[in-house]
């Protein structure tokens, strides 16, 4: 879908060199900027995301540890 949007020039400015920079279209550097701030709030995908990490690099805890922390967090309002 086609759709036209107002930014600043320096914002746009901004846009075109980093696009140029990574051999991308600007249609391209929007269309990522766009699906990034979305899934930054979406709150299942902040999750998601934290657990990949976690995943990624381990958590250090042992089972204990681990179960006690979910244990705070799943009683805290966030």
């Amino acid at each position: 879908m086609k759709t036209a949007v107002s930014i600043p020039d320096p914002l746009f400015q901004r846009a075109e060199e980093l696009a140029q920079r990574l051999g991308k279209s600007r249609s391209q550097v929007y269309r990522e900027a766009l699906a990034d701030y979305l899934a930054r709030r979406e709150p299942a995908g902040v999750t998601q995301a934290l657990d990949e990490v976690v995943d990624e690099i381990g958590s250090g805890l042992d089972g204990w540890s681990a179960e006690a922390a979910r244990g705070i967090l799943a009683s805290d309002e966030w």
